[in-house]
């Protein structure tokens, strides 16, 4: 058989055709599993919160606050903000609740949140971990706390967006669907991270 560049055409627009088909498919799935959520159960032994966007430490605070976990791990948390602050903005008294928050002030990334995480657990014997970060955000959270805490237990609990109709935010989910994929096929794994530095409120400074 002779190929011609008609087939070479034809073929390579059927290749490009699958592969758009894979990616709207793909993607299609992603926003289900970003949207769903499971049932949380009343008390765990943890709770984790991945900062980086509204509600999330406010929401974990209030968790802690209702007696649903023993412990809070606050990951990522920027600058100067103290547990005080905090709590003042989930509408919680911070006083009963300091000694059972850790602040790590380290972590950028969702992987470096996840090394801060299983160190944090495996300090505090943490055998289920309640999930705290936004629902476009909590495959790839849960695809790298999997990774680095294989033995845990892990319920999502999402913060929801308010902007899920909007342009941004479906542009949002697609760059969160392209770093997922990353994660999923372990290429984060390659990539250097920097050893997460974990305190407890009194002492962080």
């Amino acid at each position: 058989m002779i190929i011609t560049r008609r087939h070479v055409l034809v073929g390579l627009g059927a290749c490009i055709g699958a592969g758009i088909l894979a990616c709207t498919a793909g993607f299609a799935w992603f926003l289900h599993l970003a949207d769903s959520h499971a049932q949380a159960p009343p008390h765990t032994d943890g709770i984790v919160a991945f900062t980086g966007g509204p509600e999330r430490v406010e929401t974990a605070l209030r968790l802690l606050a209702e007696g649903r976990a023993d412990r809070l791990l606050l990951s990522g948390i920027g600058g100067g903000a103290e547990l005080s602050a905090l709590a003042h903005r989930a509408g919680v008294d911070p006083l009963p609740l300091a000694p059972r928050v850790t602040i790590d002030r380290n972590a950028a990334t969702t992987k470096g949140n996840a090394l801060a995480t299983a160190g944090w657990a495996r300090s505090n014997n943490i055998g289920s971990l309640l999930v705290v970060t936004a629902a476009y955000h909590m495959p790839r959270a849960l695809t790298e706390l999997a990774r680095t805490l294989p033995g845990v237990t892990l319920h999502p609990l999402p913060v929801a967006s308010h902007e899920r109709s909007t342009e941004p935010a479906l542009r949002l989910m697609a760059e969160e669907y392209i770093k997922f994929l990353a994660t999923a096929t372990g290429l984060t794994t390659v990539l250097p991270e920097r050893e997460p530095t974990l305190a407890h409120p009194s002492h962080a400074g």
